[in-house]
């Protein structure tokens, strides 16, 4: 069950692109030293551009990927953003090793804040079973 949170859904969608996008262009701004950091915060950063452009929502472009599995998806990353730099084996670099727990933490409150119902799919109608 997906509660209401008080971020609206158009707002989370922005979020992602933007994250996304920050994960993309990272290694070149940050001058990130590992390969694997550089590629996982690419790669990572492009599945979220994706994940955001496919979902059921305000700011999808294709709206192929229903909201729970979108907000399973949501889950999975912040696993993963958490996780990466000791899978990957940078957590020896601060400055990525930071960015990716930092956006995982982000983006685990921004998931559990946002209200991922439309306000009529929120409430049953009155005299409705």
């Amino acid at each position: 069950m997906m509660k209401e949170g008080p971020i609206p859904l158009f707002a989370h969608g922005i979020i992602e692109y933007v994250a996304g996008a920050l994960l993309v262009v990272a290694p070149f701004v940050l001058g990130f030293d590992s390969g694997e950091a550089t590629a996982v915060s690419i790669v990572i950063g492009v599945l979220i551009i994706a994940i955001a452009a496919s979902s059921d929502g305000p700011t999808s472009l294709v709206n192929q990927l229903p909201r729970p599995a979108h907000v399973a998806l949501d889950y999975v990353l912040v696993a993963l953003l958490i996780a990466m730099p000791f899978l990957a084996g940078f957590s020896d670099e601060t400055p990525p090793t930071a960015l990716f727990i930092a956006l995982g933490v982000a983006h685990l409150l921004i998931t559990i804040g946002t209200r991922f119902r439309a306000p009529a799919e929120a409430r049953p109608a009155a005299g409705s079973d």
